[in-house]
């Protein structure tokens, strides 16, 4: 690994706990809030040309789902990678096996978990504490030496992407 990559950290949209009823947390599936909060997070990758080239998910239901929405966007389907190192427990040492275990040298790389080890992840990178809402979405510009360091570039919670995409929409609509 070499340093300059950029990872992209989602987490899982909204997954249905009221009506899910199954001993394995792992099998929740998102609700559709969930699935169309995603579609607008991958519509937003779209938007910024973020030049994702891999995205490595959980196997969790909640968040594999989430990121097959987002790689579909995007066109990415075939470089999805299902990591189990990145459902509970995922850490700042697992990161680092995780992007040195990776195929092709991607340097642009999403990331979809869970909470909170990606904050916790996020936080122990760029030194400071961060917290990622259900489809909140962080960029970390990463440095790769002895120990991961990095910049959090941007964090951007449901609430802001959901305004953004309001504005959007009203802008699309307006004459020029």
């Amino acid at each position: 690994m070499t340093p300059g990559l950029r990872l992209y950290f989602l987490r899982h949209g909204r997954a249905d706990r009221d009506q899910f009823a199954g001993p394995d947390d792992g099998l929740r599936p998102l609700v559709e809030a969930g699935r169309h909060r995603t579609r607008l997070v991958a519509d937003l990758l779209l938007r910024l040309d973020s030049g994702i080239d891999a995205v490595v998910t959980s196997p969790l239901l909640r968040a594999r789902q989430t990121a097959e929405i987002v790689a579909g966007r995007l066109g990415l389907t075939d470089t999805l990678i299902e990591d189990a190192r990145l459902g509970p427990g995922f850490d700042l040492p697992t990161l680092a096996a995780v992007l040195a275990g990776l195929a092709g040298d991607p340097r642009r790389i999403l990331m979809v978990g869970h909470e909170p080890s990606l904050s916790t992840v996020i936080g122990e990178i760029a030194g400071g504490r961060v917290v990622l809402r259900k489809g909140a979405l962080a960029r970390v510009d990463l440095t790769v030496g002895r120990r991961l360091r990095g910049e959090l570039v941007w964090l951007l919670q449901p609430r802001v992407l959901l305004t953004c995409q309001g504005a959007a929409e009203a802008a699309a609509h307006e004459p020029d």
